[in-house]
């Protein structure tokens, strides 16, 4: 049984952040403001996501599940397009393609194939297990697109000579594809390295405070960890592939109005 925390402890837990705001004021790093801002929205979002995630499992509704999947799967991809700093106009069904295909695939694995609960459909295994592929894949999606746009904005002159010696679209994005998808799985890599020797997941933590034998834990970790390195392999490369024909003219030029201004 996980020891509750109590509200003077969730107190006790917010008076921490006094120390990295103090740093912050100090040194006048300009994020105080910001790192308040997110603190609320945090503590907010995963309250209601808590109310919400008690009758979803109570349900245990497959048509509720998929409803709450289709949720989380738009918000990250507003939020990879934001944050990659491209228009979510010109390139949000095709990089909810790509998410959705890449996170289903390795979540359906592990939770068809390694897990089968009863029912197959079970939300305690379901929303969490997607719910984490999907986190992971936001962060490299991010990474690899706006590598690999930036990559070519900065080398416009490299990437042109490429084309006028011949090279097909394909061949000559290339370069920044492999940069870009090497970007965005290197800290995964790094991860799973030192896992377990210098850090003890989440996963594996919380499976643990709640009961869990540690075996079993370490079991569910290494099969999260290769699903997420899947999910993020295969969602950076297949977005910045489903991007090409909206990002490049007929002239397979990079068109300037694919970005958002503030880039």
């Amino acid at each position: 049984m996980t020891a509750d925390l109590s509200i003077p402890a969730m107190l006790a837990m917010y008076a921490l952040m006094l120390v990295p705001l103090a740093i912050s004021f100090h040194l006048q790093l300009g994020i105080v403001r910001e790192t308040l801002l997110s603190l609320v929205r945090m503590t907010i979002q995963l309250l209601l996501v808590g109310l919400y995630l008690k009758y979803i499992f109570q349900l245990n509704n497959l048509l509720v599940s998929l409803l709450w999947l289709v949720v989380m799967l738009v918000v990250a991809n507003v939020s990879i397009l934001n944050k990659a700093g491209l228009k979510r106009r010109l390139f949000f069904w095709r990089s909810l393609a790509g998410v959705a295909a890449s996170t289903m695939l390795a979540s359906g694995w592990f939770i068809l194939v390694a897990i089968r609960p009863d029912p197959i459909y079970d939300a305690r295994y379901l929303i969490p297990i997607t719910g984490m592929i999907l986190g992971n894949c936001l962060r490299g999606n991010v990474l690899s697109l706006e590598r690999f746009y930036s990559g070519i904005r900065k080398n416009e002159n490299e990437f042109v000579t490429y084309l006028l010696l011949g090279a097909s679209l394909r061949e000559a994005v290339r370069p920044y594809l492999r940069d870009a998808v090497k970007a965005s799985i290197n800290p995964s890599i790094a991860t799973m390295a030192t896992m377990g020797i210098v850090s003890l997941p989440g996963m594996m933590t919380g499976q643990i405070l709640g009961g869990a034998m540690p075996i079993t834990a370490i079991k569910y970790q290494i099969g999260i960890m290769i699903c997420i390195f899947v999910a993020m392999a295969v969602a950076a490369l297949m977005n910045i592939l489903l991007s090409l024909p909206i990002a490049f003219d007929d002239h397979q030029r990079l068109r300037p109005d694919i970005f958002c201004n503030k880039t």
